[in-house]
């Protein structure tokens, strides 16, 4: 059974860092072509933060450009998403997603709060 662990949420003011993590159990990482986290704020759709594929590309929102990194330590089946100079807009749950595209498998996890105050 494929268990996806998100850590790492909390309060911060503006401007502040947080790094989330994101532990694999049951399947490699290496074994999902894309790795993401997404996030939901309160009334608003679940959007693509950003992700990162096996061999590296990334995907991001521009909201978030320049301040936020994504990694991945297949050798931890740990997914990693660093987040600078934060902002009250980014105040959401965050989520870790877990991707095959070839077996279409697609893996959620519980989701952990970021809150950014002014």
């Amino acid at each position: 059974q494929v268990r996806l662990v998100e850590s790492g949420g909390g309060l911060v003011q503006a401007g502040g860092s947080l790094r989330l993590s994101c532990t694999v159990s049951g399947r490699s990482t290496f074994r999902f072509n894309r790795m993401g986290w997404y996030r939901q704020a309160p009334g608003k759709q679940r959007e693509l933060v950003m992700s990162i594929s096996r061999d590296g590309n990334t995907a991001y929102s521009d909201s978030v450009k320049g301040r936020f990194t994504i990694s991945r330590d297949n050798a931890k089946d740990t997914v990693y998403l660093q987040m600078d100079s934060l902002k009250p807009e980014d105040t959401a749950v965050y989520y870790c997603n877990a991707a095959s595209l070839v077996s279409g498998d697609d893996y959620w996890g519980q989701g952990t709060q970021v809150t950014v105050s002014s």
